[in-house]
């Protein structure tokens, strides 16, 4: 953990495809042909690649003038090169920039990234290809970038960096693991002492005897049924209340009847 790092200084296909490079299996082919794929840069390649910068994710019709314009305001640039179909001539949208000065490429990488250019989002970070040892090019299976939709994805450069690994200490993990005994012995015991409560209760059920604390326990002794036999009474008296009501009204009609009859 002490040497760990979200960009990648050493490019390992099997780490690249894994979200924070601790894969121990490719999770796609095409992890597999870059592990196997043996890869030279190209030689026909001229220029100091610490000074050249990498621009991806340009519009299909952005044209080398129009990239010369908008990068050259950060500094004097030696080369730039964008790369198109042998066969076609269309643009395969990236691009790669010499600049004279070192300063110019620090400038252009931290103020040009994401940069809106012709409707397009652009993707700058300096090459890898001569730079990052053990580097393989994204056709081969390789590279640091991809779509979600695809799955293939792939991590540890500027656009997607490793994410911290969740690791634990041999102590904390001896530590764990007896709580988790403990925890497991502790649980245990309650589930054993909550199905035998369950089966006292099942059995008093069956033989018709009362299952309620305060009738079953001898510590609360006649308490639960003097509650009850209040409860009786209260009802009663209200029942009787009720009762005399009822009674008073039906003499208070009969009453009035009367009165009525009188009257007339």
């Amino acid at each position: 953990m002490n040497d760990w790092n979200p960009i990648a200084s050493v490019y390992n296909p099997l780490k690249a495809g894994s979200i924070d490079g601790t894969d121990l299996e490719p999770h796609d082919r095409a992890v597999w042909r870059a592990m196997f794929a043996r890869y030279k840069p190209n030689k026909g390649v001229v220029g100091d690649p610490l000074l050249t910068l990498y621009v991806a994710r340009l519009n299909p019709q952005t044209t080398e003038e129009r990239l010369q314009e908008v990068f050259s305001k950060y500094g004097q640039i030696n080369r730039l090169r964008l790369v198109r179909d042998i066969v076609t001539g269309f643009s395969k949208r990236y691009a790669f920039i010499e600049y004279k000065e070192e300063r110019s490429i620090t400038r252009a990488r931290r103020e040009a990234n994401k940069l809106v250019v012709d409707q397009n989002e652009l993707f700058v970070d300096f090459e890898q290809e001569r730079t990052l040892k053990g580097w393989i090019p994204r056709r081969l299976g390789g590279g640091q970038g991809g779509k979600k939709e695809s799955g293939q994805l792939r991590f540890g450069g500027k656009d997607r960096p490793f994410r911290k690994p969740i690791s634990l200490g041999m102590g904390q993990f001896q530590d764990w693991s007896g709580g988790a005994r403990e925890w497991d012995r502790g649980s245990k015991e309650r589930l054993d002492r909550g199905s035998k409560e369950r089966d006292d209760r099942h059995t008093q059920r069956e033989r018709g005897q009362s299952t309620r604390p305060h009738e079953r326990d001898p510590e609360w002794g006649n308490r639960g049924a003097r509650d009850e036999r209040d409860r009786g009474r209260e009802k009663d008296s209200y029942r009787e209340k009720y009762r005399n009501s009822d009674r008073e009204r039906e003499d208070r009609r009969s009453s009035d009847k009367h009165r009525h009859r009188d009257r007339r």
